[in-house]
């Protein structure tokens, strides 16, 4: 089986992939990966065919990039419309020469999910955030200068949406590219106990196959606890609240390990405590192997990755999404909500990580989950629900 492969230039979109790349590809089967050269390795390494793509992203001025790291759903949307125009002479010619026989397209890949379309090729829809139809939605909580962004931005997506139309593309619109479909085959990269409104899903086309990671030993954690801080790799321009992780960690009994992104100077941040380390990338799957407690932003792929551990969370989201994330992971009883404002200051800080470190109800809520999420089928589940869709017995 062939197998056409598209993601957005994204970590915690990408990295879920991965495991489910190398199974396919160890059953025999050709995976072509379109993505981006800052992913070539991992994909490589994975086995697939890797296809670069970066060639076909707009060009970005300064306020575009700005609005995207802010994570702006117009500019997004509007970039991707145009991504799917640039690629088009060049997908329109892979698929007559290779004549693939199935697309994986992640949810937010407008240009995968459009390509199958328009080929009227069999799709599988990765998702590698929570699955969003009428019901779970309700988890989705927008604040005001995103719902104003969604609005007031309405006209200019249209406006990309119908460039396409000459080229064979027929979106309604960018909702109803990104949301999940009833009928649509989806693989998604959690449980059905962490996904809200599970039972809402049709189980004929929806799995929910668990965190596709690759195994790393927990260890030892005797001695002084680990704390880890990351905010992700998009909206991690943040030197205030890891400043006043710093501050508070001069009086903690742990050591602090924060993971601020390639795009942030961690000189900014000054000399540091004992105990301290700031480092612009670390190995995340070894370093939860380690920590007691995870300061996160609230991406799927974090929380997947450390409930996945067993580790407890401080809940610090930025986003609609990730707000819905936390939610769910504070039901869950896996996690405290931080909040935003003066609750980061560092004395909360501190009162938060000493309370939550002493917690044992929270430690039993992330063994809960921890062992919910490695009793699901992982890359061995989602690759043969990829062969079913495509009728591999």
């Amino acid at each position: 089986m062939r197998i056409f492969w598209f993601c957005i230039p994204a970590y915690g979109h990408t990295n879920p992939t991965i495991e489910v790349v190398r199974e396919l590809v160890s059953r025999g089967h050709e995976v072509r990966y379109y993505s981006f050269e800052e992913f070539r390795e991992k994909i490589e390494g994975a086995g697939a065919t890797f296809v670069s793509c970066d060639s076909f992203l707009p060009p970005l001025d300064a306020g575009a990039e700005r609005r995207i790291r802010k994570v702006s759903t117009t500019e997004m949307s509007v970039q991707s419309f145009e991504t799917t125009a640039r690629m088009d002479e060049m997908l329109s010619t892979d698929v007559a020469a290779l004549r693939p026989d199935l697309v994986v397209s992640d949810s937010a890949c407008f240009w995968g999910k459009l390509f199958a379309q328009k080929h009227g090729l069999p799709m599988v829809c990765s998702t590698t955030t929570l699955a969003f139809n009428r019901e779970s939605a309700q988890y989705m909580k927008h604040s005001a200068g995103e719902l104003a962004d969604m609005v007031l931005g309405l006209p200019r997506m249209n406006r990309a949406i119908r460039k396409l139309r000459p080229l064979g593309y027929h979106a309604k619109s960018a909702l109803d590219i990104v949301q999940n479909k009833e009928d649509d085959d989806t693989i998604v990269y959690t449980s059905a106990s962490f996904q809200p409104a599970s039972e809402s899903f049709d189980p004929q086309h929806y799995r929910f196959v668990g965190p596709s990671v690759r195994e790393v030993p927990v260890q030892d954690k005797q001695g002084r606890p680990l704390v880890y801080v990351s905010l992700g790799t998009v909206i991690n321009n943040h030197p205030e609240f890891y400043q006043n992780c710093i501050e508070a960690f001069k009086d903690a009994d742990a050591d602090l390990l924060i993971s601020c992104g390639k795009a942030f100077d961690r000189m900014q941040l000054g000399e540091l405590p004992e105990g301290v380390r700031v480092e612009p990338y670390v190995d995340q799957m070894e370093v939860l192997s380690r920590a007691s407690l995870f300061i996160t932003h609230c991406g799927m792929n974090s929380v997947s990755e450390a409930l996945y551990m067993g580790v407890p969370l401080l809940l610090f989201p930025l986003t609609g999404e990730q707000r819905a994330v936390a939610r769910r992971v504070a039901e869950l009883g896996a996690g405290i909500m931080l909040g935003e404002g003066r609750t980061t200051r560092p004395a909360r800080l501190l009162a938060l990580v000493r309370e939550a470190l002493a917690d044992v109800s929270l430690a039993a809520g992330a063994a809960r989950m921890r062992d919910d999420l490695r009793s699901c089928g992982g890359p061995k589940e989602a690759a043969g629900f990829i062969e079913r869709a495509a009728g591999v017995s």
